[in-house]
């Protein structure tokens, strides 16, 4: 197994400032390892201290969600294999959590969302796209989201990726309601509903697509003209769906 050294990157957003924070304490060259279960795991004896973060759910193959973990969980994140974990807060993280991460080789993506109360929460769409490419890229996974608890800034960037998924609005807001609770927020739901995710999906499709048809550059102009013929209200609830059509010329 090869460990290289030390890597820290970031993105910048114009004058914005800094979206996203990348912190790679350790790469490990995973060509060594068979299969996922070679990940370091607790001993058997050590089952019942197997703790998952508050408000821990698996999202989908590969992608978990909870609140900010803790040294009580790093026993249970063992288990996952992570590579790589989206920090929705702007505090850093404890020695013993960048230790964790740095024994694990697991990269950090720390986009820093302040937390508001409302009537003052401004959910930055910006930063949650930037999220989304990060939870989108398959290289990533198994990622952990997290936010302080797991509620309203993860809830918004899950709820998003729903709508990539084609989830209706009724059965995201559903999700975002059984980890908020009594603390749901209006807003919180009205961002997600307003979201345009044809943007996401025309950014992460635009490059598969012209290296995989001869005509690719070709195809793409003409769905981005379709697409933006459509109505407004259908097209953000086909999420783009000149796009998605272009792609299946290919299959």
């Amino acid at each position: 197994m090869k460990i290289d050294h030390t890597i820290t990157t970031s993105a910048t957003n114009g004058d914005n400032g800094t979206i996203c924070r990348t912190i790679e304490v350790a790469v490990i060259d995973r060509r060594d390892l068979t299969s996922p279960s070679m990940v370091a795991s607790p001993l058997v004896g050590d089952e019942l201290n197997l703790i998952p973060p508050l408000n821990f759910a698996m999202v989908d193959n590969g992608i978990f969600r909870s609140g900010f973990p803790d040294s009580a969980n790093f026993s249970f994140l063992q288990t996952l294999g992570l590579r790589s974990i989206i920090c929705l807060c702007p505090e850093p993280y404890s020695e013993a959590t960048t230790e964790f991460l740095k024994d694990g080789g697991i990269r950090l993506y720390q986009f820093g969302i302040e937390s508001y109360k409302e009537p003052f929460v401004n959910m930055p769409e910006d930063t949650i796209r930037e999220a989304l490419k990060v939870v989108l890229d398959v290289k990533n996974h198994p990622v952990l989201i997290h936010c302080k608890r797991g509620k309203h800034r993860t809830g918004c960037l899950v709820g998003c990726l729903r709508k990539l998924q084609k989830w209706c609005l009724s059965s995201i807001f559903d999700e975002y309601q059984r980890f908020a609770a009594a603390k749901a927020r209006v807003s919180d739901q009205r961002f997600m509903e307003l979201f345009d995710v044809s943007t996401c999906l025309r950014k992460n499709l635009d490059q598969s697509v012209k290296k995989a048809h001869p005509f690719g550059d070709f195809l793409i102009r003409r769905a981005v003209v379709e697409d933006e013929k459509a109505d407004p209200i259908q097209r953000m609830e086909d999420g783009s769906y000149a796009i998605r059509n272009a792609v299946n010329i290919m299959k």
